[in-house]
């Protein structure tokens, strides 16, 4: 069964990309939140340390990534091993796994919009809050929250669209296992190693229309309502 000459098997791994993008950007944003704030806002001398390490995945190939936290979460890693002791199974060619790759990989993307949000922002909005008796959760959902929205949407926006790209973390963690851990990318490659090139071009060009679409959707809710940091 085919629709828009896209295979089954291509849309299960599309609807396999779509949800580990939904699922590692949703993870994200709640998990950076407090250490963008922190970062945002500590004098530490440490401070330059968790920076660095949150911008490595930027410099660092993507396999290289994939190939230690393989290591980590197979039967033979300290988490994997740890899971299997403990009864359970370990991570590595699991979708769990390529939650974790994806997260870790993408995690620039997401603190350091999220920081210069918090960084723009200031103290001085939560003062006046504290002034007017705001307790630490009214802070953070009346002022904080929409205060940064800009970021919060540019962290999530980018988190998305570079899980849709990912590969060489998410081939050496999931290893492409056809409906459980073949993404969209992966599946791509599969097609030109097999010499489909038909299908990897439908495949492809489905992948950039949405790409497309979403930036096309961006830039112009940014225009209407002023969300993102973007020039229009």
């Amino acid at each position: 069964m085919t629709w828009l000459g896209i295979g089954e098997a291509d849309w299960i791994a599309l609807q396999l990309t779509f949800r580990l993008a939904l699922i590692s950007t949703a993870l994200l944003l709640v998990l950076c939140l407090p250490l963008a704030w922190w970062l945002a806002h500590t004098q530490r001398r440490i401070k330059v340390v968790i920076e660095a390490l949150v911008a490595l995945p930027l410099v660092l190939p993507p396999t290289v990534i994939g190939f230690y936290l393989l290591i980590l979460l197979g039967p033979r890693g300290a988490v994997g091993g740890t899971l299997e002791r403990l009864g359970a199974s370990h991570l590595a060619f699991t979708f769990t796994g390529l939650v974790i790759g994806s997260m870790i990989y993408s995690l620039p993307f997401v603190v350091q919009p999220l920081q210069n949000a918090f960084q723009a922002m200031g103290r001085r909005p939560l003062e006046v809050a504290a002034t007017l008796r705001a307790g630490p959760w009214d802070r953070l959902v009346s002022v904080v929250l929409p205060l940064s929205r800009q970021g919060l949407l540019t962290a999530a926006v980018l988190s998305f669209a570079h899980t849709l790209g990912e590969f060489g973390v998410l081939l050496m963690i999931g290893g492409g296992i056809p409906g459980q851990t073949q993404v969209a990318s992966i599946a791509i490659y599969s097609h030109v190693e097999g010499m489909d090139y038909a299908s990897a071009h439908r495949l492809s060009l489905f992948l950039i229309v949405t790409a497309f679409v979403m930036l096309v959707c961006i830039y112009a809710l940014n225009k209407r309502f002023k969300i993102v940091g973007v020039a229009p």
